[in-house]
C-alpha cells in the first residue's frame, strides 16, 4: 500500500500552463483530490501546445498537459458567468486549498480573488502563482519561465559566457515552472499543517521571479557581498587553474566527463590509476595536494591526454572505481538508460488517453517511504465534470440545465 501524505485533502485548481498545475501534480501526487477547473470549450490553453521546439505532440499523448496534470480530475466551467462562478463557490466550501496562477485583474473580472472565494469558505488556503510577485507596479504582468525564471532573474546571463553574441535560451521547457511549482506544494503543504495547528487558514505566493532568487541564492548573495559579478566561462578540455581535478575533460568521440574532486587528498593515487598513468601519482609534482595544485597545468595536460585516449562509454562505467566524486556529462537519452536513476524509481508510467502503450513521465523529487509513485493519467479537458458535481451535492436537473447554458460542460 502506498503512503498518501495528503489523503483528504482537497484541492480546487484554476490555473493553466505549467507553472501552478505543477504544484497540483505535486499534491496529486502525494494523495489530494485535486480538482482542475478548465473552461468548457478551450480548456487548460496549453492544451493547444503541439509543437514544442520543432517536436509534434498528440493531443492524446501529449506530454507538456501530462507532466503538472497528472492525477487530477478535470471539471469544465465557465467562470465569465455568474452560473458557473455560483458551482465553483459550491466546490471551493468543499475544499482546503485553492490554487491559481491567473492575473489579478482576471481573478477580479471573473470573481474568484481571495475574497470571493473566503466569502465561500472562510478556512480556505488561496495559494498564488505569479511571474512577478502579487505586489509592486508589475503585479498584474504576465509571464513565462522563458521570461521571468530565464531571462529577467539574471539566470541567462550568468549562465551564457561572455565570448558568446546573446545569452543562452532557456531550452528545457517549463524548467522554471517546474521547480516553482514545487516551491508552491511545499507552501501549501506548511499552509496546511499551520492550519491544523492553530485553525487559521493563511494566503501564499510563489512567483517565477522568486523561484530563480532562491534557486539562484547562492551566488545571488556573493554578488551582494562583494559586488562581483561572474559568468560561465567558454567550455575547454581540462582542469581549473588551481585544481586540476575539477574540470571537464573530452573523451575520444567527443562525449564529456566532469571531474569534481573538490578536495584531492585521498583521491590522487586513485584518480592517475583509473586513467591509466598511475606513475603520475608517485611524481612529487603531483603526489600530495599541495604540489598538484602548483602543478595544476602539468597534471591537467596528462588527464587531457588520458581522457582524450578513450569513448565516453568507457569512462562512464570504468570510472565507477575512482574513489573521488566526477559525473558523467549526460543527455536526457543517456539518462534514461543511468542505472542509479531507475534504482530509484524515477519514471512513472500512466496508461495513454488514446488506449495505446503507457505514457511515461517523472515522479516528483520527493519519495515517501522508499514507494514507487502510481498515479493516474491526466484528464481530458472536462472529463469528470458530471461525477464531481454529483459527489459535491448538484442534483441532476441542475446540472442538466447549467449544461443547457454552458455554464458548465
Amino acid at each position: 500500500m502506498s503512503t498518501k501524505v495528503m489523503e483528504g485533502v482537497r484541492v480546487l485548481e484554476v490555473a493553466q500552463f505549467t507553472f501552478t498545475p505543477a504544484a497540483g501534480a505535486i499534491l496529486a501526487d502525494w494523495g489530494a483530490d485535486v480538482i482542475k477547473i478548465e473552461h468548457p470549450v478551450r480548456g487548460d490553453t496549453q492544451r493547444g501546445f503541439l509543437n514544442m521546439g520543432g517536436v509534434k505532440l498528440d493531443p492524446l499523448r501529449h506530454t507538456l498537459i501530462e507532466h503538472p496534470n497528472r492525477g487530477k480530475r478535470s471539471v469544465g466551467i465557465d467562470l465569465a458567468t455568474p452560473e458557473g462562478q455560483e458551482v465553483l463557490y459550491e466546490l471551493a466550501k468543499q475544499c482546503d486549498v485553492f490554487l491559481t496562477n491567473y492575473l489579478p485583474q482576471v481573478r477580479q473580472k471573473n470573481k474568484f480573488d481571495i475574497e470571493h472565494i473566503r466569502a465561500a469558505n472562510p478556512n480556505i488556503i488561496y495559494a498564488r502563482g505569479s511571474a512577478l510577485g502579487n505586489k509592486g507596479p508589475e503585479r498584474e504582468v504576465g509571464g513565462f519561465d522563458g521570461t521571468c525564471f530565464w531571462s529577467r532573474s539574471g539566470i541567462a546571463y550568468s549562465m551564457t559566457p561572455e565570448e558568446l553574441e546573446g545569452p543562452l535560451s532557456q531550452g528545457i521547457p517549463a524548467f522554471g515552472d517546474s521547480i516553482g511549482g514545487m516551491f508552491i506544494a511545499g507552501g501549501i503543504s506548511a499552509a496546511l499543517f499551520h492550519r491544523e495547528k492553530t485553525g487559521e487558514a493563511i494566503e501564499l505566493d510563489v512567483s517565477l521571479l522568486s523561484t530563480a532568487w532562491w534557486a539562484s541564492g547562492a551566488l545571488i548573495a556573493q554578488v551582494m557581498e562583494t559586488d562581483i559579478l561572474t559568468r560561465n566561462g567558454m567550455p575547454t578540455s581540462g582542469g581549473s587553474g588551481v585544481n586540476p581535478f575539477m574540470g571537464n575533460f573530452r573523451t575520444s568521440d567527443g562525449g564529456t566527463i566532469n571531474m569534481c574532486t573538490i578536495s584531492p587528498t585521498g583521491h590522487i593515487r586513485s584518480l592517475f590509476e583509473h586513467i591509466g598513468v598511475p606513475e603520475a601519482a608517485d611524481d612529487p609534482r603531483f603526489s600530495e595536494p599541495r604540489a598538484l595544485f602548483d602543478n595544476a597545468a602539468a597534471a591537467s595536460e596528462i588527464m587531457v591526454k588520458a581522457f582524450a585516449s578513450k569513448p565516453f562509454g568507457y569512462w562512464r562505467e570504468h570510472l565507477k572505481g575512482y574513489s573521488g566524486q566526477w559525473a558523467p556529462v549526460q543527455s536526457f537519452k543517456d539518462l534514461l538508460t543511468d542505472n542509479q536513476a531507475l534504482a530509484n524509481d524515477m519514471i512513472i508510467e500512466v496508461e495513454g488517453a488514446d488506449g495505446g502503450k503507457p505514457l511515461k513521465l517523472v515522479r516528483g523529487p520527493v519519495q515517501f517511504n522508499g514507494e514507487a509513485l502510481e498515479t493516474t493519467r491526466a484528464p481530458q479537458a472536462s472529463e469528470h465534470t458530471e461525477i464531481v458535481l454529483m459527489e459535491m451535492g448538484l442534483e441532476w436537473d441542475r446540472i442538466e440545465e447549467l449544461k443547457a447554458k454552458g455554464a458548465i460542460a
